[in-house]
């Protein structure tokens, strides 16, 4: 079986820089998630910033809550980031090939990126909806992967899927608008250095940069779908009302209904700037660590395939 070397190398490089980035970054995560998935009821709420959602977990002496789930999200964002990049790096290298075509258009690219965050989507939506429930518990409350997934029907672990499929869109938007912008300066950066030298790669402030420029234009534009997934995904309240009442609520109409009648249409934007500030942060670390340590990744999965290669004789006699 032919492996694409540069696909892998470029879903390994993506998926470690996902990896770092969500660890770093989770307390944010956590407070953010939390906050987006309170729904107002009767013009009361319990957090009015996401100041409020650190503070409860100070004040109640669960600060290592912030870290409930860490480990769910860890194994959801590296597999999709590997999946996303494997799929997205070989599906562009596909169409270059069938099409021949020297560069990929924005067309192209949305399509493209799109078919690589469906897959994603599919292979880990129990993750991410266990990975929710878990950040949306009670501090201190949090149960273990086997027994969030376990609770409820099978069915249950794919609530929101429609949405993630939809927000495939998000990743789309980003990587197609980052690597538009990639190619401009790296081109400006080649025609300042003369033809047939070949440009380098992006400094880490370019790359950071880039990431943040590319993620807030996404952000923006699919926040609403955010919310609404969010919502959906969130774990359920121990009251047993309250409990049957979010049960009923757990579809997509419902979610845009239930958001329209008790918050208005500036519901739908609540917590945009903490999804901002998060998922800015988050893309632009995994993008500047990706792009500082996919050199790195390419030489070693060489150097490993050079020696899996090897006749057996000749490892013997080094």
């Amino acid at each position: 079986m032919n492996v694409d070397l540069e696909s892998l190398a470029e879903a390994t490089s993506g998926a470690i820089g996902s990896l770092l980035s969500t660890t770093i970054l989770y307390p944010l995560d956590t407070c953010k998630t939390k906050y987006q998935a309170e729904a107002r009821s009767h013009g009361n709420r319990k957090y009015r910033s996401l100041s409020d959602v650190l503070w409860e977990a100070i004040s109640t002496r669960q600060v290592l809550s912030l870290y409930q789930g860490l480990g769910t999200k860890n194994l959801q964002s590296f597999i999709s980031q590997f999946v996303y990049f494997y799929g997205y790096s070989y599906f562009k290298r596909m169409y270059l090939e069938k099409s021949g075509y020297k560069s990929i258009g924005t067309r192209a690219n949305l399509v493209i990126a799109a078919a690589a965050g469906a897959c994603t989507a599919i292979l880990t939506q129990p993750l991410d909806t266990a990975s929710s429930r878990m950040q949306t518990s009670a501090f201190g409350k949090s149960k273990g992967l086997l027994k969030t997934l376990t609770e409820g029907n099978w069915s249950d672990a794919f609530d929101g899927l429609s949405i993630s499929l939809l927000l495939t869109s998000n990743p789309a938007i980003q990587y197609t608008v980052f690597d538009q912008l990639k190619h401009k300066v790296l081109k400006n950066k080649q025609d300042k250095a003369g033809k047939g030298v070949s440009p380098a790669s992006l400094s880490a402030f370019m790359a950071f940069l880039l990431g943040a420029i590319s993620k807030s234009i996404a952000t923006c534009l699919t926040y609403p779908a955010i919310r609404c997934k969010v919502i959906i995904q969130a774990a359920d309240s121990d009251d047993a009302t309250s409990k049957t009442r979010i049960k009923s609520q757990k579809t997509v109409p419902a979610v845009l209904y239930g958001i329209w009648k008790r918050e208005g249409i500036l519901g739908f934007f609540k917590g945009l700037h903490a999804q901002i500030l998060k998922t800015v942060l988050s893309s632009a670390l995994l993008l500047m660590i990706k792009e500082k340590i996919s050199a790195s990744t390419w030489v070693l999965i060489l150097a490993v395939r050079r020696y899996l290669l090897l006749p057996r004789g000749s490892i013997k006699n080094m």
